[in-house]
């Protein structure tokens, strides 16, 4: 199988996160697969995706046999076929879904975020799926995860996921600081917090230029 994109590795990942976490509307429409793969929390890197692009990605997987569209609606509605396609548990399926929507993630994180998705009695349960996917053999595609190097002043060793290309592990510590292992997540909310205050500030000044209208204040 190719690699995936950013954007169809999200749209696959919240394909088979709403299976699990909305059942009754699942299978999913544009509209809701548009709106999973922008959402604002359980997101990293936080996107902003058009429906033209979610659509020709959802086309692609499609055509990979990842997904697929449902019939008996009048409305186009969308699956995932994953586990079926590559072979995987259920448990699997899970793991690699948390770790294309919410990035590179401890065992720990994973137990935790997956809970909705399939309940692992403990970390050691993680670990053991993760460890078949980082050893999985060339005949049936290969490793499907990667270990990272522990960043400096870590407690944990992060996962990430192979389905958009592998990666050079060796490079990505290379002349870091502890100050640089600022989580996507982190960054993501603090533009959003930036953002907010950004338009707070716009609403005081028009508040502002209205007072200053109505009591006939030149500035």
């Amino acid at each position: 199988m190719r690699e995936l994109s950013l954007l169809e590795a999200r749209v696959l990942g919240v394909l088979i996160e709403k299976a699990h976490t909305v059942p009754d509307s699942y299978p999913l429409s544009l509209n809701s697969l548009v709106a999973g793969c922008n959402q604002k929390t359980a997101r990293d890197p936080v996107l902003n995706a058009t429906d033209a692009e979610v659509q020709v990605a959802v086309d692609a997987l499609k055509g990979l046999n990842l997904a697929f569209e449902s019939s008996g609606s009048r409305v186009s509605r969308y699956e995932h076929n994953m586990g079926r396609v590559m072979g995987l548990p259920s448990q699997s399926v899970a793991v690699l879904a948390l770790l294309m929507l919410r990035g590179p993630q401890t065992s720990a994180e994973l137990r935790a975020n997956t809970e909705r998705l399939h309940r692992f009695a403990d970390v050691s349960s993680v670990e053991g799926f993760l460890d078949e996917l980082a050893e999985r053999s060339a005949e049936k595609g290969g490793a499907l995860v990667v270990k990272l190097p522990r960043a400096p002043g870590a407690r944990e060793s992060r996962w990430m996921h192979l389905l958009s290309g592998a990666i050079d592990v060796s490079q990505m510590l290379t002349g870091a600081t502890p100050e640089d292992f600022v989580a996507a997540s982190e960054l993501a909310a603090l533009k959003a917090n930036q953002d907010r205050l950004t338009r707070e500030v716009e609403e005081l000044r028009g508040l502002v230029e209205r007072l200053y209208t109505e009591l006939g204040v030149s500035r």
